[in-house]
């Protein structure tokens, strides 16, 4: 099993809009729906305010690095993409999880 796990975080070049910040998380939460071989999806907020802390964090599981090249060019996963980079900046690791 491979974990993929992406942390977010508003570019700081980029005015925060809260509604903005919003709608791409909501677009990251439903895109399990629209790529059927994802595992396990989950995209969780940062709560606390220290300037350490990410905004956001997604952690997915994929049956094996395959399937997560197939997820990374997935058309829907590249057009979350688009969007998302005119926002958020963004950190990823890709691990086997034993």
């Amino acid at each position: 099993m491979m974990r993929h796990v992406v942390m977010f975080r508003r570019l700081a070049a980029v005015e925060k809009d809260m509604a903005r910040q919003a709608e791409l998380a909501e677009r990251m939460r439903v895109l399990v729906g629209e790529i059927d071989f994802i595992r396990d999806w989950k995209v969780s907020a940062n709560v606390l305010d220290r300037s350490i802390c990410w905004d956001y964090l997604l952690e997915s599981s994929f049956d094996d690095a395959d399937a997560v090249q197939r997820y990374l060019v997935h058309p829907a996963h590249v057009a979350l993409i688009q969007d998302l980079k005119q926002y958020f900046e963004w950190a990823a690791v890709d691990y086997v999880q034993s």
